[in-house]
């Protein structure tokens, strides 16, 4: 791998890692709107987080065509596996936190 190559792998992980963890921390935020009883500012928080998780995933998805057509020695550097990491991370977050606004929101109508 060519340093101009090995610097767009890393520029491209970074992207990765800025999309879904601004991703989390919408999801974790959702979570504490809806404890406070802003259900649509959790469900609007969930909608940007998907909308930031879809960007890491764009720049993921260009990394592995670029792959898929070998136009560079398919490698997996550390800064990679970490992006990769990130990503699975925010998609649990973000399954965990559509239950806990479910359970906050029936808790809340429980309450009446």
């Amino acid at each position: 791998m060519t340093p101009e190559e090995n610097e767009e792998l890393q520029l491209a992980c970074f992207e990765i890692i800025s999309y879904v963890g601004t991703a989390k921390s919408c999801f974790i935020n959702a979570v504490k709107a809806a404890k406070s009883g802003d259900f649509a500012g959790a469900e609007k928080l969930i909608g940007e987080g998907d909308a930031a998780y879809g960007g890491g995933h764009d720049a993921h998805m260009k990394l592995l065509q670029v792959d898929a057509a070998g136009e560079r020695e398919p490698v997996a550097p550390l800064i990679l596996l970490h992006a990769e990491d990130q990503m699975a991370s925010a998609e649990t977050v973000r399954i965990m936190a559509t239950e806990l606004i479910d359970v906050h929101r029936e808790l809340a109508e429980l309450k009446g």
